[in-house]
């Protein structure tokens, strides 16, 4: 039988951090979208101030640096997108595409507005989960800084696989479609490093891997070479 690792909504994302009464009268506001796999959410450099909370399904937040698009972050069940153009009105600083079928609810910058006036405790979990979106960005920072490029790959593969894992008989199934060239974008190293690394990793019966599919057959091992074991073979971004 196959089980969430996590809950309906994702810990620390907005709408887990609202009392029920209030996430549900905020879902009482929003429009509920469909989208499939490939459709933008949200565009980078879009004019549009309405807000998306992810209801189901899991959405790449990416941006477009010197021509290449790059995986910036993924968002889950729970997760509030296009909060910054809301409040500022500047363009857009990022293209959320779903990635399999995703179902949103919408509600216009003015809806958003009024809901955060109403219950000011509600726009301080918002921070607070902005925040912790910062902090994700700044320890991957740090990263970029303190380890090699194959270790900061099994550094991010056990943050995706314990935020988007789902327990199977095997072991544990990323339920998000991820490229080794997003892989790649995403932790700052060569698509060929990617190859080499779950080449290694596959050997090592640690993952499983097909097109855009990622099993992790051995949790504690891929930490163990997140915390940059020894026996992890020397390569280059």
């Amino acid at each position: 039988m196959v089980q969430p690792l996590v809950p309906r909504w994702a810990p620390g994302s907005f709408l887990a951090r609202l009392p029920a009464e209030q996430c549900a009268g905020l879902l009482s506001l929003g429009v509920v979208r469909q989208f499939e796999a490939g459709r933008r959410l949200l565009r980078e450099g879009d004019l549009s101030t309405h807000v998306e909370l992810v209801l189901r399904g899991f959405v790449k937040i990416t941006n477009v640096v010197d021509g290449t698009e790059v995986l910036m972050a993924i968002r889950m069940p729970g997760d509030l997108l296009g909060e910054l153009a809301a409040l500022t009105g500047n363009p857009r600083i990022a293209t959320a595409t779903a990635c399999g079928r995703v179902v949103s609810s919408v509600l216009t910058g003015a809806e958003f507005h009024r809901f955060m006036r109403r219950y000011p405790d509600a726009a301080l979990n918002m921070a607070a989960a902005m925040g912790d979106r910062l902090q994700w960005s700044n320890e991957r920072r740090t990263d970029f800084a303190a380890y090699p490029a194959e270790v900061r790959l099994a550094r991010l593969l056990v943050e995706i696989a314990r935020k988007c894992g789902r327990r199977t008989e095997e072991g544990i199934s990323i339920g998000i479609a991820l490229s080794q060239p997003e892989l790649a974008t995403m932790v700052g190293v060569s698509e060929a490093t990617v190859q080499k690394a779950f080449k290694e990793l596959r050997g090592n019966g640690v993952l499983r891997t097909g097109y855009r599919r990622i099993s992790v057959l051995d949790l504690p091992a891929l930490r163990a070479y997140g915390a940059g074991a020894d026996d992890w073979p020397t390569m280059t971004g």
